[in-house]
C-alpha cells in the first residue's frame, strides 16, 4: 500500500491517534465521521495522496490542504515541505480549524505551527488560499462537482493538485501544471468522499 519509505515514516511521525475522536480506534484503515457532517479519510487513502504529492512536497515548498478537518494530513504536510516551506490548511467549520489546532500542538509537527510554516484557517476552501500562493502542491479532501478555478489559478507551473471531483460517483484526479501553464488531468482511482460546499449545506448535511 505504501511504497514511498519517505510517505510511511512521516505517517509514522504524526500519530493518528491524536486527530480521531475519543475512543474510536485510531488505526483501522476505514474513514471515520468526525463531526459536522465531515470525516477523516481512512489511512491508505492518506498515503495514497501523500505518495501522489511526494515529488511536490519537498523541503522549503509550499503546500495547501482544502478542507483540512482534523488537521492529519495538513500536519504529515508541514513535516514534508519542513520549516523552511509552508503548509496551509483551510477549514470552513469554525470548531474542526480549532480542534484541529489543538491536535496538532499535541503532535511532531507543533513545532511548525509555533515557528509559523504551517497554519490553519477558517475559509471557503474552494477560493483556495491566495496569500501564500503559488503552491507546488495542492489537496482537497472532499469531493468537487468540478474543479475550482481558483485553485488551479493558485497552482504553480510545475505544481500538483489531487482532488476527487464528481458527485454521486467520484475519481481522484492528479491535476499537473505545466511550466507553460496549460493542465494535464489523470484519474488515480474511483472514490468516495463527502462533498466540497458551503459550510451552511456542509451543517445541513446536503
Amino acid at each position: 500500500m505504501i511504497s514511498s519509505k519517505r510517505v510511511s515514516e512521516v505517517m509514522e511521525t504524526i500519530d493518528r491517534a491524536l486527530f480521531v475522536p475519543d475512543g474510536t480506534p485510531a488505526y483501522v484503515d476505514s474513514p471515520m465521521a468526525i463531526g459536522y457532517n465531515a470525516t477523516i479519510s481512512a489511512p491508505h487513502m492518506h498515503a495514497t495522496c501523500l505518495q501522489l504529492l511526494e515529488e511536490n512536497l519537498k523541503s522549503g515548498m509550499h503546500v495547501l490542504d482544502v478542507g483540512s478537518g482534523t488537521g492529519y494530513l495538513t500536519a504529515c504536510f508541514a513535516l514534508m515541505v519542513g520549516p523552511q516551506g509552508r503548509a496551509v490548511g483551510v477549514e470552513h467549520i469554525q470548531e474542526l480549524a480549532d480542534s484541529s489546532i489543538k491536535n496538532i500542538k499535541k503532535s511532531a509537527a507543533a513545532p511548525l505551527l509555533k515557528e509559523g510554516s504551517l497554519s490553519i484557517h477558517v475559509g471557503d476552501g474552494r477560493q483556495g488560499w491566495p496569500e501564500f500562493a503559488p503552491y507546488d502542491a495542492i489537496h482537497v479532501g472532499a469531493a468537487a462537482p468540478e474543479i475550482p478555478q481558483p485553485l488551479l489559478d493558485q497552482l504553480k507551473p510545475g505544481g500538483r493538485m489531487v482532488i476527487p471531483v464528481g458527485k454521486m460517483f467520484q475519481d481522484l484526479k492528479v491535476i499537473d501544471k505545466n511550466e507553460d501553464g496549460s493542465i494535464s488531468v489523470r484519474s488515480e482511482t474511483p472514490v468516495r468522499y463527502v462533498p466540497l460546499t458551503s459550510r451552511g449545506a456542509q451543517l445541513r448535511g446536503c
